[in-house]
Formats: C-alpha cells, structure tokens, sequence
C-alpha cells in the first residue's frame, strides 16, 4: 500500500505539473508552486536520519562477523565475490545509463537550495580524506565516507572483543538502527505528500520531458540487469557451478518470487535457504551463514540500480562528473549499497551520501521514490539470485567447509 500511496503522489503531481505547464492556468500554477515546501520538509527528513541509519547498520552487520579470521576459506571468499561482482554491477548501472540518456530529453531542472557542489579532489586526496582526523565533525558536516571508514575500522575492532563485550556494544547498535528505521516508517508515510511537493512544481515547468525521462530510466535499469545477469552470473553458474542458467533459476523460482513480490529479500530467507541446500546442493553449513549475511548487505541490483541513479540525477541536474571522480563515485556507491535497510525502497534513502559526495542534489530522490516499485521490485529479484550465487559458489570453492 505504501508503495501504491508514493506512487499516486507522484502520478497526482505529474498531473497537476503537466496541466499547469499546458494551460498556464493560475490555481494550478498556485497549487504546483505552493506545495514546494512539502517536499523541501520530505528531503530534509530523509536527510536527517540516513547518516545514523547507515553508521549503525554497518556497525552491526561487521561487528556481527566476529573475528574475520574465524571465518576462514569461507569469509575469504564471500568477501572477495562481493567486490569483484558489486564493483562491475555498479559500473554496468552506470554505463546502461549513459547509453540509455542518448535517447532521454535534455532537461534542465531548477537548482536546490540546499544544494552544494564541492570541488573533487584527486584520487590521492580523496583516499586521504577517507580517513577522519575527526570523525565527529566528519559526522557534523555530512561527510559520510570517512565516517563510514571510521565505522567500519570500530566495527572490526568490536568483532575481536570477548564474545559479552561484543554482543553488548552490537545490541546497543541493533536497538538503534531499529528505532531509526521505525523513524524511516513515519517519514515514507509522509512520502505521498512530499513526493507531491516535489514532483508537481518541477513538472510545472518542464512539462514531458520529465516524464519522459523516468521512463528512460526505468529501462535503462532493466536493460543493465539483465546484462549483469548475463555476463557475471550466467558464466559463473557454467563454469564454477557447473549448473545451466535454465536449471538454476528453476531451482530458485520460489524465493525470486517472494522477493519479487515483497520487494525484500530478508523475507525470501527461508525459501532461499531451501532451494540452495535441497535443489542446488549447498552444504547447510554454508548456506547458513550466507544466505542470511548476502540479504544483510550483498545487493548486486541494488548497487547497479545505484549507480544508474547517480548518472541519471548528475545529468537531470548538470553536475557533471569527471573523470577523476568516476572513482569517488564508485567507491561511495559500493559503500552504500552494503547498507540498504529492510524498509521500502531503501535502495533509494541509502543513496543520499553517494550523491552528497559528488555534488547531486538529494531532492531528486523523491522522484526516484514515485517510480521505485517496478524498479525495486527487479532489482530484488536480482539481489537474491546473487546471494543464493554466492553461497553456491563458495560452497564450491570450499567444498563446504
């Protein structure tokens, strides 16, 4: 329902914009012009809780790990799959989407306020500023990625503490991160006006072509799925696997269906469990431990679907992207995408800091939200073929130890 609500915010301020913008009639125009604050109010709020929504989930998904020397073969691998397959999603996401702007509108959309492009550094700076001499005005001036790395390096410290010390400081991180994401609840119910705000007063003045674009969009994002599909998965299902595309996604229909349908892949945990152990061989004891931790923070469609955001909103709102930064945007959009909550189009909320750091304003994300069902939807479907993948792969290359 909630999905159905954003969606009809969006739709009504679409339509409230376009007859606006095609009749130039007076109340329409007041209605458009007047409901910007609502949006404003909406993006702050998502601005708000998403630095400590992120820092407390990643904490307690690393501290969660224990010590990583304990997890051996098996945590050596997971580890390595996820980097060499999240990395390539992302730049696919980005490359479908350059493709797919050849064939969108050039639209020119009104400049935030609150928007602030800072100057990039080189890649020897920005790997330098990465790390935090203070991470608490880090925090302060909305600098996620050092504050990210800062998490990280406690989080892994905390996992080699004595198991009550551990449990305790991970609990309190748990306890947190649930309250933020109830926060998150009460914000995207408000989403339908916000969405309005937002959507109505832009549409006003550029009429179709937004319109347009969206569905460019769309596309573009089930265009560059199915290539990560088809040139990561399927030769890694042939070669290491040794299981046909065919078979493998006939023994994973049933928890592809639910994430499908539910648009979470935390909820096809015990389906996936299942199918990888009973239809694809997956010792237990691995498919244990990766298929809850792979719908904790693997996401390769979230983090293409990412990717494809940052290129599409930089050039909705002509921030360009040099080359030197290409990097800085990959390296957040990866960070990011190992945060994606259990809440409804989190994919999209969790991409305020990748935006933040090259200059994209976040108030496009509350357009992103309005269309984000079919695009959520694909991108979970995708999500827990990879983590059923990985689990099958390790298993594998382990022999299920």
């Amino acid at each position: 329902m909630l999905h159905f609500a954003i969606a009809t915010g969006l739709v009504l301020g679409l339509v409230v914009g376009l007859a606006a913008a095609a009749t130039g009639n007076e109340w329409l125009l007041a209605i458009a012009e007047g409901s910007a604050p609502f949006g404003t109010v909406f993006i702050n709020a998502i601005r708000m809780v998403v630095i400590p929504l992120v820092v407390t989930i990643i904490f307690a998904s690393i501290a969660g790990l224990g010590d990583t020397r304990k997890l051996g073969r098996v945590g050596a691998f997971t580890l390595a799959f996820y980097w060499v397959t999240l990395i390539p999603a992302i730049i696919i996401g980005m490359t479908a989407m350059k493709l797919g702007l050849k064939f969108s509108p050039d639209i020119a959309m009104p400049v935030a306020e609150t928007a602030d492009i800072p100057s990039l550094p080189g890649i020897v700076d920005f790997l330098v500023s990465l790390v935090p001499a203070n991470p608490f005005e880090a925090a302060s001036s909305g600098a996620i990625l050092p504050l990210i790395v800062f998490t990280a390096l406690v989080a892994a410290a905390t996992g080699t503490l004595a198991k009550e010390r551990r449990e305790r400081m991970i609990a309190i991180a748990d306890d947190a991160s649930q309250a933020l994401m109830k926060l998150v609840w009460w914000i995207l119910y408000t989403a339908p006006v916000g969405v309005f705000g937002l959507a109505a007063p832009v549409t006003a003045k550029l009429g179709w072509d937004l319109v347009l674009s969206l569905g460019v969009f769309i596309l573009s994002v089930f265009a560059g799925l199915l290539v990560l599909m088809i040139v990561v998965f399927v030769p890694l299902w042939v070669l290491v696997a040794k299981i046909g595309p065919v078979r493998f996604l006939s023994s994973t229909f049933g928890a592809v269906s639910i994430a499908v349908s539910s648009t979470s892949t935390a909820a096809a945990i015990p389906v996936s469990l299942k199918e990888a152990t009973e239809n694809l061989g997956v010792s237990e004891t691995v498919a244990d431990i990766l298929v809850p931790l792979g719908a904790s923070m693997y996401r390769p469609g979230s983090a293409l679907f990412q990717g494809a955001a940052i290129v599409f909103l930089a050039h909705m709102y002509d921030v360009p992207i040099p080359a030197a930064a290409i990097g800085a945007a990959i390296l957040a959009t990866f960070l990011v995408s190992l945060t994606v909550a259990p809440v409804p189009s989190s994919g999209v909320i969790t991409m305020a800091p990748a935006l933040e750091a090259i200059g994209v304003p976040v108030a496009g994300l509350a357009i992103l939200l309005g269309i984000d069902r079919i695009p959520d939807m694909m991108r979970s479907g995708v999500n827990v073929l990879g983590q059923i993948s990985t689990a099958v792969f390790v298993d594998r290359w382990t022999g299920g130890k």
